[in-house]
């Protein structure tokens, strides 16, 4: 079951890992097999349902998305936890506001996640 600390502990590590551009880092935290849904994806690796499968997947469209963006550095300014979620508001030093979704299997790693963004 997901607490406080554990989201919290978990979204520290997650927005260090993508400060430091250490995209290995970020895929420490889920399956191997995980899903992951981006409006985004589509328009970087052209996938039209906008959803990923893998770490081998998802690696190549994040290191291609943080091409786009060399001086990305990503403000956490919410943590939300459920059962068995994690909710991040966040934004980045462009302006850009996202919320990321997490659901996690029994050894507290992501299986799913979705990426929202404002505007």
């Amino acid at each position: 079951m997901i607490d406080k600390t554990f989201a919290e502990n978990f979204a520290t590590e997650w927005i260090a890992a993508w400060n430091k551009r250490r995209i290995e880092l970020v895929l420490a935290h889920y399956t191997e097999d995980f899903e992951f849904a981006s409006p985004y994806i589509m328009k970087v690796v052209g996938e039209p349902s906008g959803i990923l499968r893998g770490k081998h997947a998802v690696s190549d469209y994040w290191t291609k998305a943080l091409a786009s963006y060399p001086n990305l550095v990503m403000t956490l300014d919410a943590v939300l936890w459920g059962v068995n979620t994690v909710v991040l508001n966040y934004h980045r030093n462009d302006g850009a506001i996202a919320s990321e979704w997490f659901q996690f299997d029994a050894d507290g790693k992501v299986y799913r996640s979705s990426a929202q963004y404002a505007g």
